[in-house]
């Protein structure tokens, strides 16, 4: 179990959680020219909702290459994301960033939600833990500091007492000053909650990858195809010794505010690195199989009707999209374009949030 994302299940002892989303994907400087899909991108009007885009409908391949399945560190991880398949989605719009700090704060203030995170597992969830562990937290990218072997993730992911949206590293920390970075810590219902509030929903995976690609077709990244055009950072990624040295040379070690880097083909920010995004599918490894047995154009794909990982078969699973500022091309670099995530639907980290999309009426 390599280039896993935390899920948040209570151990006794050391740790309070079992990790659940496979995150390691590939990197490339060069490959062809960059080309463009079925649609253009359409200018965005005056009835724009506030902070949000319009990405045009249309077609394209969706998914990632068996050819770049050499570029990935773990031979056969990038297997859910075959066979490339043509897909059309209808015109929606997006958020062209990630939900923040403070737009998150709104909706609390509002309705006095609470997270997942800012609840204490119950003895019923967990009834082999010790009850001292039964506390209110989340799972936190803890670097060691040190070089360490790349094959257990347990040595740089910690449960932390109290971690949750407004306090990201546990008791203590606090998002003063960071109002306008994603907001994290956020579990799927969570998300959905946020969305629902908004007069929004989370978009769907094929709704996802078409926005971030931005108008280009087969493209490797969000932007193009080379990974530092012009020597360029163009995400906030990870730099450096994984996971115990992050140089920053795209500008940030850790997370980034939002829009700190150029926006892709149809007006969105950050649709790779910085944070993970949850969509509104669930999580199935052969998904894309079965989608391809049908024959023909997949319009408007939902996912399937529930979620299995024989990996894991225990945890509930949706798909997260983009990668995060841990994503290196040592370990975990699935910021590319057409790569898949998955995590526990009942659990945050600090590297994952989620964006919105609202239906054209």
């Amino acid at each position: 179990m390599l280039h896993f994302t935390p899920s948040r299940t209570v151990l006794q002892g050391y740790v309070l959680a079992i990790f659940a989303l496979a995150t390691a994907a590939y990197t490339v400087d060069n490959q062809s020219p960059d080309k463009k899909t079925t649609p253009t991108p359409a200018k965005n009007t005056a009835m724009a909702p506030a902070g949000m885009v319009r990405i045009p409908g249309g077609k394209f391949r969706m998914g990632t290459p068996a050819a770049n399945e050499s570029l990935c560190s773990v031979p056969g991880l990038t297997s859910d994301a075959l066979p490339v398949h043509t897909v059309q989605v209808k015109a929606f719009w997006m958020d062209e960033h990630e939900v923040t700090n403070a737009e998150f704060e709104k909706f609390v203030n509002a309705t006095g939600y609470k997270t997942l995170a800012e609840i204490a597992p119950t003895a019923a969830e967990f009834p082999t833990a010790d009850p001292a562990l039964l506390v209110p937290g989340s799972v936190v990218f803890s670097p060691p500091a040190y070089e360490v072997p790349l094959d257990n993730y347990l040595q740089w992911w910690e449960y932390r007492k109290n971690a949750n949206w407004r306090q990201p590293f546990g008791t203590g920390s606090s998002i003063k000053g960071k109002e306008n970075y994603p907001v994290v810590h956020i579990a799927w219902e969570d998300a959905a909650a946020y969305a629902r509030w908004a007069g929004k929903r989370l978009p769907t995976e094929a709704e996802w990858e078409f926005a971030a690609r931005g108008g280009l077709s087969e493209n490797t990244y969000t932007w193009g195809n080379q990974f530092t055009p012009g020597a360029r950072y163009m995400a906030n990624t990870f730099q450096g010794s994984f996971p115990s040295k992050d140089l920053g040379k795209d500008g940030f070690k850790g997370m980034a505010p939002v829009k700190q880097y150029p926006k892709n083909g149809y007006g969105l920010y950050d649709m790779a690195g910085n944070v993970w995004e949850w969509c509104s599918d669930w999580y199935r490894p052969d998904y894309y199989t079965t989608l391809v047995r049908k024959g023909g154009v997949i319009v408007d794909p939902k996912g399937p009707a529930d979620s299995f990982d024989p990996a894991e078969p225990g945890i509930i699973k949706k798909v997260q999209k983009g990668g995060s500022f841990l994503c290196s091309d040592q370990y975990c670099s699935r910021y590319v374009v057409g790569s898949r995530g998955k995590g526990d639907w009942k659990t945050g980290t600090n590297h994952l949030g989620f964006r919105c999309v609202k239906d054209i009426r």
